[in-house]
């Protein structure tokens, strides 16, 4: 199976991610806003698999897990999000982000092999430890499915490499402390970590947390291999619950947007 992350960072060009909780509001409008998203030319797409406690999101993406999981969302239709848009595009690498619980409840090996299945390319574990990595990896590595480590400000240089020793993909750095969607990243801090962190691995390096709209993504891009995008496209669904039409356009738009934000 062809690693579809990694061809997307063959060339030098910036990288736009956006985040979306899957099933947010329901079904049918999430079908609709990650089609939205898709042809809008992001490029790689993080679903949120909805939980009750996410305990590193902030309010806006906690809200949305709660919306997902009222409608009666499974992992089961999270994987069909995933093979909806893996339909549309072909190409587009789909990464699904959330938290061990859910996983080891659905069961470790045939979450993997719906991974496969459903056109999912990489893994981003919230609270899942390095330590405690071992039997996801096992099945991971079998269908060459990548798992995405989050790197934070206070990742020290031991740390760092343990870490990196099971990542693959690229590196999701946290670039505030503290919840999604909070305060902005401070741009000299984060390029010292950046440069910090590449001195120990070849991977991509894409700051999240904090990024609200184009601007940001253009001061991430000048020192990183692209950004990463959630709060405030949620904060838009949030905003236009009851007109889908509005919604969807706000979210073409803004992506958009943001998507001339990655050019240096």
């Amino acid at each position: 199976m062809t690693n579809l992350i990694n061809e997307c960072f063959r060339d030098s060009d910036k990288k736009l991610i956006t985040f979306v909780t899957g099933g947010d509001p329901d079904f049918e409008t999430s079908i609709q806003i990650i089609n939205t998203i898709v042809e809008s030319k992001i490029d790689i797409l993080e679903i949120g698999m909805p939980f009750s406690d996410p305990m590193a999101d902030g309010p806006t993406i906690q809200l949305s897990s709660n919306r997902a999981l009222n409608s009666g969302i499974n992992l089961d239709d999270i994987f069909k999000l995933a093979s909806n848009a893996k339909k549309l595009n072909n190409k587009l690498p789909i990464i699904l982000m959330g938290y061990y619980n859910v996983i080891l409840h659905y069961g470790i090996s045939i979450f993997v092999r719906n991974c496969l299945k459903f056109g999912v390319d990489g893994l981003i574990i919230v609270d899942l430890q390095p330590e405690e990595d071992d039997e996801l990896i096992k099945e991971l590595n079998k269908y060459n499915i990548n798992l995405i480590r989050l790197i934070t400000p206070t990742t020290n240089e031991e740390r760092l490499k343990l870490i990196l020793k099971n990542a693959s993909g690229f590196l999701y750095y946290v670039s505030v402390m503290g919840i999604t969607g909070q305060k902005s990243a401070n741009i000299n801090e984060l390029e010292k970590s950046i440069n910090f962190i590449k001195k120990h691995t070849n991977l991509p390096v894409l700051p999240g947390f904090g990024i609200k709209n184009a601007e940001d993504v253009n001061r991430i891009c000048k020192i990183a291999d692209g950004a990463i995008v959630g709060s405030s496209i949620i904060k838009i669904i949030e905003e236009n619950l009851y007109n889908k039409e509005v919604m969807l356009k706000k979210i073409e738009s803004f992506i958009k947007e943001l998507k001339q934000g990655t050019i240096i």
